[in-house]
């Protein structure tokens, strides 16, 4: 793994291939954290709180990302974007539009001011997340403030570069814990050629059989979701074996913001003015019904499950862990002292608790947002 402290000037070549220059803050940003250190003062860490709903309430003085943004540099031949973390996801994915390429996992934004660092530490992934890969998947490197003020870089801007301890995808779904991310460097897709969604109605057992069935077999199908009777698919690929697929498997066509929808939590499932805890399970491939009380929205083919329910977290958390998943209460409506993620077993917190010290022994960052003792 490639590690040294950031250099305060491009080198030549990273002259000739920036994108807009945007705004850099990282000397800033250092200086706050130095004071931070300094005063023993913990750090709330703050981009477009759009995802501020997402693990545990924390308490610390805000330190905003908001103005170091900007793609700093961008390279369509080689599929590579090195972007500063404040910078707006809407900015970055109209970047990658105008060369016809994109984010592979389909991020969501949920609200205009989502961040490209509120993407990396929330770690999360749209519906194309089976076929293509997560966000932690697409990082090729980073730049992190760490616990003793320093702006160090690690990985690279190619494939070659990640190797040894990976902190740059460490910091994926970390949710600020380990350190301020200030730049990350992400591998970019084509867009694909053609595209199609079908809607066929048919009973869940149904759903489920069809896509353990169509996993086997060489589909242009990059989501699949089940709600209320319907099986929803998306088909992305060369136009002619789109047109094939989609003769084969029939069906109507959704509403064309479908998957958009689902993947903002736009849909009427996920209401905001139900009274239901929201969660989210995390489950082996295959899975059948779970004797869960509640109403459930089959997402990746089944693998993940928004479940609407009034359960306990005992009896959700248990019923995912007999099959081999885990569960993530997403918006707890109505039980305020449900802790967002599965508890750690002894042996996996006493790994988390040392990273945590490692990277940040005074714990001045985000204390407290993923589990109380990190």
């Amino acid at each position: 793994m490639e590690q040294h402290e950031q250099d305060q000037h491009p080198t030549h070549a990273e002259r000739g291939t920036q994108a807009a220059a945007g705004q850099d803050r990282a000397d800033m940003l250092c200086e706050r954290v130095r004071q931070a250190l300094a005063e023993r003062t913990p750090l709330h860490i703050v981009g477009g709180s759009s995802k501020t709903f997402y693990g545990r309430t924390i308490e610390g003085e805000a330190i905003s990302t908001r103005d170091h943004r900007g793609i700093r540099h961008y390279d369509p031949v080689e599929l590579v974007v090195s972007v500063r973390a404040g910078t707006p996801l809407a900015e970055l994915e109209a970047a990658l539009d105008a060369e016809g390429q994109m984010l592979g996992c389909e991020p969501p934004h949920f609200g205009e001011g989502a961040t490209v660092g509120g993407m990396l530490a929330t770690g999360l992934s749209g519906p194309r997340r089976p076929w293509a890969g997560s966000v932690r998947d697409f990082v090729l490197g980073s730049r992190v403030i760490t616990g003793e003020g320093k702006e160090l870089r690690f990985g690279g801007e190619v494939m070659k570069n990640v190797a040894g301890y990976d902190l740059s995808r460490l910091m994926a779904g970390a949710q600020g814990t380990l350190g301020l991310a200030t730049e990350v460097s992400f591998k970019v897709l084509p867009k694909p050629g053609a595209q199609a969604s079908l809607r066929l109605d048919m009973s869940l057992d149904d759903a489920l059989a069809r896509f353990a069935e169509w996993g086997r077999q060489p589909l242009p199908i990059t989501a699949a979701a089940w709600h209320d009777g319907a099986l929803y698919l998306r088909l992305e690929g060369g136009p002619s074996s789109v047109a094939a697929t989609r003769e084969r498997l029939g069906g109507d066509a959704p509403e064309d913001s479908f998957w958009t929808d689902l993947r903002e939590h736009r849909l009427a499932f996920f209401d905001t003015e139900d009274t239901r805890s929201l969660w989210r399970l995390s489950l082996p491939n295959h899975t059948p019904r779970l004797e869960l009380d509640g109403e459930t929205f089959y997402d990746w083919a089944g693998a993940q499950r928004w479940l609407r329910s009034e359960a306990s977290a005992e009896a959700i958390r248990e019923a995912a862990a007999r099959v081999g998943g885990h569960a993530t209460c997403y918006r707890a409506c109505n039980q305020a002292d449900i802790e967002p993620f599965t508890p750690l077993s002894p042996v996996l917190a006493k790994y988390h608790r040392q990273l945590k010290h490692q990277l940040d022994p005074q714990g001045i960052f985000n204390p407290g947002r993923l589990y109380a003792e990190l």
